[in-house]
């Protein structure tokens, strides 16, 4: 009993030193240089009316919560009634949409989104089949880091695609059936490339009564529907607005960063399932990458780090 508290406390300790180290990270991140002027024009940067949008809703949520919660205790001020809260949340829901309306959406949004995404989805994959199935298994996507692309590259095609919803005002029916179409054609392209290039599967429904193709299902497929809509109308907008666009340097520098390491990551797990591909049939190494790939990333490596793909017959 003592040692679980111990170490629910060391869990609460550390997430609190983690959270704290993102915190100053972040503030470091936007304490760089501004980015006033960018003569090629490929980093739009937040003009003064955008600006003033994000410090009105900093504001009015300051104000908020010091007259709704422990604040207004401390400091004696009267309890802001339903209407008053209900009326400062509209003013703050409308400038967002404001800010949503001048924001411009680059690749700058783009790696943070496929970031997220490629993360979250594998955790929810994760959580979902320990929950369903009772598997505890590796269900990565990439040779490096916790990301699943399918996941990341469903989250950023959704996002450009309800954006350009969202700026045509389309209805949820419209959203939702876009998000089937997205989903399914991204799982059925995945699934099939996969097979097709490395032999190889990591999902497939034909055990189920309501499959479409080896890796499509009706199911599936309402799913990514709903997952579409939730997205389009209360994830999106809110991660796009608290992404906005880069203010600094560093920020800008930062994110750059990540895309060139997030595109090394696909790149070297194409070559190393090119490398695996190539050892089945017997091909030796063409160059010193191609030997290096082979030191460094076995079969032994692939099946420990991606343990629900099933290559070949299984084997």
């Amino acid at each position: 009993m003592l040692s679980a508290i111990v170490l629910l406390l060391v869990a609460f300790l550390l997430i609190r030193l983690i959270g704290s180290a993102i915190r100053h990270f972040v503030a470091w991140l936007g304490g760089g240089k501004a980015i006033h002027q960018m003569a090629d024009g490929s980093i739009p940067v937040e003009d003064a009316y955008a600006e003033d949008i994000r410090v009105f809703v900093r504001d009015v949520t300051t104000w908020k919560d010091e007259n709704s919660g422990l604040d207004r205790l401390r400091s004696g001020r009267p309890k802001l009634d339903r209407d008053q809260k209900r009326a400062a949340q509209r003013a703050i829901d409308a400038a967002r949409q404001a800010y949503l309306d001048v924001l411009h959406l680059g690749w700058y949004q783009i790696v943070i989104v496929f970031l997220i995404g490629s993360v979250l989805g594998l955790l929810l994959e994760e959580v979902w089949m320990y929950v369903t199935a009772g598997l505890t298994q590796s269900r990565v996507g990439l040779v490096w880091g916790p990301f699943s692309p399918l996941y990341g590259f469903g989250a950023v095609f959704l996002t450009l695609i309800c954006w350009g919803l969202r700026k045509r005002h389309a209805n949820d029916l419209v959203i939702f059936l876009t998000s089937v179409a997205v989903g399914g054609g991204l799982e059925q392209l995945t699934g099939w490339a996969m097979e097709t290039l490395i032999h190889a599967s990591s999902w497939t429904y034909l055990q189920l009564p309501d499959h479409i193709t080896q890796w499509v299902a009706w199911r599936f497929l309402v799913m990514w529907g709903i997952l579409g809509l939730i997205w389009a109308k209360a994830i999106m907008p809110d991660v796009l607005y608290r992404i906005g666009m880069p203010t600094t340097k560093r920020q800008a520098a930062f994110v750059a960063l990540l895309a060139v390491y997030l595109a090394a990551d696909i790149g070297m797990t194409i070559a190393c399932f090119g490398r695996m591909e190539a050892r089945k049939q017997g091909i030796p190494p063409q160059s010193g990458f191609d030997e290096w790939v082979d030191e460094h990333y076995t079969d032994q490596f692939i099946a420990a780090r991606f343990q629900n793909l099933v290559i070949g017959d299984g084997s």
